[in-house]
């Protein structure tokens, strides 16, 4: 009898691993997916507007996956659920779908406009570190020796990837370094991200994730729709009705966000706490890579020197987390809290 049961758990157990590794290589290619439509759109003018702008891109892949989202998770919308939400867990979650949904999706989408997709990657890696750090001041988690100088390896990595790149027209003069805009608006969706990642830790990690999903996208959505009115005006959604638009926006909020996240999640369900962790830490190798297939986005000096030093923290931190895990006898992954977490850490998945 227990024979049979052997293979089936190893099974189940590489099948998990498996969806983990589907779900990385979507969100890994994702910047550079983004970029590429906007460049199918700017062969595709609509009365000299390009209809797949970055804008219409989050504002409509936001409204496709919504749709999506309702679909899978539409049922864990229901009174008996509802009634369990109190009024500090929808602030928490207006607060997550602001920062999560609106502010750091915004930034980025802006950061891709600026620079290159492999510095937004990189600079990305600045969330792990700062998430690190608000988490030992704010909710006092211990964090091990490997952690701490992972994490200081992975911050100078992220620093000398921002002051060492060659002088461009979007940069600025702060104290006799030229700082890239786009790097900076890179470094401040990282910081809305951490932010966000420490608030869901703190008090939204039993909240369903059909409710956590969809609110967040939904509100998100809005947020971002009426701040870019404010910001650009009307005719900076020019061409958002555009048939053109939404076909590309079904196909990728459908392959970026739903098929990614549902990968993600039925991976978490057989797979441990580490492991998602592991695969996680591979996002910006993916995303070096994806650049360079999709966009021909080969890596300069500063992102050779920085990246190396950033792959050097991701390490160090792994062998961290391992050494904490290895005192705990199980660390299973229930679908709800840690995709939460664990996906906040992950860096840019295309919405």
């Amino acid at each position: 009898m227990t024979r049979p049961k052997r293979p089936h758990r190893q099974i189940h157990r590489i099948s998990g691993q498996t969806y983990l590794w589907l779900a990385m290589l979507i969100f890994g290619a994702s910047s550079a997916v983004t970029r590429k439509l906007t460049e199918i759109g700017a062969q595709h003018l609509i009365g000299n507007r390009n209809p797949i702008s970055l804008c219409n891109v989050l504002f409509v892949g936001n409204l496709c996956a919504l749709i999506l989202l309702i679909l899978i998770y539409g049922r864990q919308w229901n009174k008996a659920t509802l009634k369990q939400l109190s009024s500090k867990d929808w602030v928490s979650l207006t607060a997550v779908a602001i920062l999560l949904g609106a502010l750091a999706p915004g930034l980025i989408f802006q950061a891709l406009a600026l620079t290159g997709v492999n510095n937004v990657i990189l600079v990305g890696r600045l969330e792990p570190p700062l998430t690190l750090a608000l988490s030992v001041w704010l909710l006092r988690e211990r964090v091990n020796i490997w952690e701490f100088f992972g994490a200081i390896a992975a911050f100078v990595g992220v620093i000398l990837t921002i002051i060492l790149q060659p002088p461009t027209e979007t940069m600025m003069n702060m104290g006799g370094f030229g700082l890239g805009i786009g790097e900076l608006l890179a470094a401040a969706a990282s910081v809305a991200i951490a932010a966000s990642t420490i608030i869901s830790k703190k008090h939204l990690s039993q909240i369903p994730l059909g409710i956590y999903s969809i609110f967040r996208t939904a509100l998100g959505t809005v947020i971002f729709f009426f701040f870019a009115l404010i910001l650009y005006g009307r005719d900076h959604f020019a061409g958002v009705l555009s048939p053109f638009l939404w076909q590309w926006m079904f196909l990728y909020g459908g392959l970026i966000v739903v098929l990614g996240q549902s990968f993600w999640i039925k991976g978490l369900k057989t797979s441990t706490a580490s492991m998602a962790s592991l695969v996680s830490s591979f996002g910006p190798i993916v995303g070096i890579i994806a650049a360079y297939l999709i966009l021909g986005e080969a890596p300069t000096r500063p992102q050779y020197i920085g990246g190396s030093l950033i792959l050097v923290g991701i390490f160090l931190s792994q062998v961290g987390s391992r050494r904490q895990t290895s005192s705990i006898a199980s660390d299973k992954v229930s679908s709800t809290p840690a995709q939460q977490q664990v996906e906040t850490g992950m860096g840019f998945k295309g919405i």
